[in-house]
């Protein structure tokens, strides 16, 4: 495994950041803070970079964005949207995002949803998470067919479709109201 990520994946993620315009300002400051970061850090992608690095989730939604996929995540013990770090062969943050979604879900059909990101979420770990200490996430949105075959995968202990106005009791604290803006930007 190399010390850190290829240096086009880190392009591309800071001219992606850099590229989007975020719906809100507390949005505007985590994207300079994820540029910072990046700008100070070359291996600020990487899981064995600093304890605080980037991270690709994805929101899994119906085509209706009346229901959400989540995962009970084993470690963390909460609901949450699917997601994690970084790997060598990914070309692009939403290409991560994607690939963790279809692991961590078993959908082999995801559609993203639009180009860029659609939520920012910077957050502290708990000494479950081992060396990693703080996630720079950046989420992306997809779409899928609540129908479709699911798995569960090793780092997950349930995945299950939720109505996104009546979410399970241990979701992450602020996801009810980080999905609710996804949403109504999205037009649901």
């Amino acid at each position: 495994m190399p010390d850190r990520p290829p240096a086009d994946l880190r392009a591309a993620a800071k001219a992606l950041l850099r590229d989007w315009r975020p719906p809100t300002s507390v949005q505007a400051a985590l994207r300079d803070q994820y540029v910072d970061h990046l700008d100070r850090h070359a291996d600020g992608l990487w899981r064995h970079g600093p304890p605080a690095h980037l991270t690709a989730s994805c929101f899994v939604l119906d085509p209706a964005l009346e229901n959400v996929l989540l995962c009970l995540h084993g470690k963390g013990r909460f609901w949450v949207q699917f997601g994690g770090h970084l790997e060598p062969g990914d070309p692009t943050l939403p290409a991560a995002a994607l690939r963790e979604a279809a692991e961590e879900s078993g959908l082999t059909q995801l559609t993203l949803v639009g180009d860029g990101p659609v939520d920012l979420d910077r957050h502290r770990l708990s000494a479950a998470f081992g060396r990693c200490t703080e996630h720079l996430d950046v989420a992306f949105a997809a779409t899928a067919d609540p129908a479709a075959a699911t798995s569960v995968s090793a780092e997950s202990d349930d995945v299950a479709w939720w109505p996104v106005r009546a979410l399970p009791t241990g979701v992450v604290p602020d996801l009810p109201a980080r999905l609710d803006a996804l949403v109504s930007r999205l037009g649901g």
